[in-house]
């Protein structure tokens, strides 16, 4: 893969460039309200919708106040059902774990069902380094992964790409992976989809070694869940000899009647049907049926540090829907590569850069990504105070000096204004008393220019608060 999110520019500088994709645009457009359109119509069915997903933000808080007990009850599951389960503190840590793994099987390929853990961590990279293949088995991802491109969507990785587009890199590129596409193809959807199938049925039949992630696991029985609308994952994790699963720490729920909460939850968010197709669970290993081997490598990679957040820790709550993605009004001009990271979006703009940190440019303007309009907190279903975060992250970055200049002086400003008093008065007064000069526009010079050359500055009162007060209220009444 040549595209890379290692050094890419500050979300400022992405968006930029990307805002004036023509293509790219109306393809998000498109895309994003078609399913939020499709998802309105689907949470609208539900009576008690808020109910849910009051509960689902409940069951979610509680198992993270509880998080390192029902880690080790999941850990015993898995153990006591036939399965290893490997700890990883980090990315490398991760990456490492499954390369031995493959190699310890004496294989060179896997195939894998759509995981935006082994994104993060870039895995498929890490195994390439490796000499071992990985095959991408989704649709969205097996479209980025022949196209040499990036994903830029949470549920639809290659959301950035039309008709034409995909029907152009199935025929250029498919070859070079493994069966060609068929002669003649054109960008029917099911054309489409039938050369994809054909294409990846020979690497189903063949792979002895899967990778996959997990949408929920389950602490009481230690099961894996994986919803999905394909039906590649379901191929995944049945008919290879080895199974390995990386999954976020934050993944554990505690029990099974808290899984029935989250899938009426996840599927009218993300794909706005009520249940996924597939919904695949697999608690261990059973003998002659699925896979003989079980491996869960639980990845932490910033989680814990996240978690210490008594704020930020709610975008651990996510359960990857990426409804928050097709309502926001950012993401769909500027697109998923802009913000650097396998998390685009509104979740992304307040994950990644409690995942990664602060520290580089990209990750400090991820929280400035945003209108704060609220829209993505409206649609969560587990209600993440996305706007919220944000703020509180802004803070983070003004305090390591990382803000924006001009931002940084006005609040400086502001601040000895408003401990002032006196000061502060004399400013109201002299600001009434000379508004008969103020210009109807602020002429900003530069790139602000645009934006205040479309706005009038408030009208002044004739007067300041504090003196029609004293001049209206001299006997102190309310």
């Amino acid at each position: 893969m040549s595209g890379t999110y290692l050094g890419m520019p500050a979300f400022p500088k992405a968006a930029k460039a990307s805002t004036k994709n023509e293509k790219l645009r109306a393809n998000l457009t498109h895309a994003t309200h078609t399913i939020r359109d499709k998802r309105a119509a689907a949470v609208g069915e539900l009576d008690d919708w808020a109910q849910l997903r009051q509960a689902g933000k409940e069951i979610k808080d509680n198992t993270l106040a509880r998080l390192d007990h029902y880690l080790l009850q999941a850990e015993a599951a898995v153990q006591a059902a036939g399965g290893t389960v490997h700890w990883a503190a980090d990315a490398a840590e991760a990456n490492r774990i499954v390369a031995d793994l493959v190699h310890a099987k004496g294989e060179s390929e896997v195939v894998k069902v759509k995981s935006m853990a082994t994104q993060e961590i870039g895995l498929n990279e890490a195994l390439a380094a490796e000499g071992i293949t990985a095959y991408e088995t989704d649709l969205a991802e097996l479209i980025v992964q022949l196209g040499d491109d990036l994903p830029s969507h949470i549920l639809v990785p290659a959301i950035h790409r039309n008709r034409g587009e995909i029907r152009d890199i199935f025929t250029e590129a498919m070859g070079r992976w493994g069966r060609p596409a068929p002669d003649g193809l054109t960008d029917n959807p099911a054309d489409l989809a039938e050369a994809a199938r054909l294409h990846l049925r020979e690497k189903f039949l063949r792979a002895k070694v899967a990778v996959s992630g997990a949408n929920f696991l389950v602490a009481e029985t230690g099961t894996l869940v994986v919803v999905e609308s394909e039906g590649n994952g379901r191929m995944c994790l049945t008919l290879p000899e080895t199974l390995i699963s990386v999954v976020g720490i934050e993944k554990v729920i505690p029990t099974w009647r808290d899984l029935e909460v989250f899938l009426q939850l996840l599927p009218r968010s993300s794909t706005a049907e009520r249940m996924n197709p597939y919904t695949s669970t697999w608690t261990g290993t059973t003998d002659r049926d699925g896979p003989q081997e079980f491996h869960l490598v639980l990845l932490d990679n910033g989680r814990t540090a996240t978690l210490a957040d008594e704020v930020g820790r709610q975008a651990l709550r996510c359960i990857r829907c990426s409804a928050c993605l097709n309502v926001c009004p950012v993401y769909e001009r500027a697109g998923g590569h802009a913000y650097g990271s396998p998390y685009p979006g509104p979740i992304g703009a307040i994950l990644t850069p409690q995942l990664r940190g602060l520290q580089s440019e990209v990750d400090a303007s991820l929280p400035y990504a945003s209108t704060l309009c609220g829209a993505c907190y409206e649609v969560c279903p587990v209600a993440i105070d996305i706007p919220e975060v944000l703020v509180h992250l802004r803070e983070q970055v003004a305090e390591q000096g990382e803000g924006h200049r001009v931002e940084r002086a006005a609040m400086k400003a502001a601040t000895w204004l408003l401990d002032h008093p006196a000061a502060l008065t004399a400013a109201e007064r002299a600001a009434t008393r000379t508004r008969a000069l103020h210009p109807r526009r602020l002429r900003l010079p530069g790139p602000a220019k645009a934006w205040s050359d479309t706005r009038d500055l408030p009208a002044l009162p004739a007067e300041p608060f504090r003196d029609w007060w004293k001049k209206n209220r001299k006997d102190g009444s309310r």
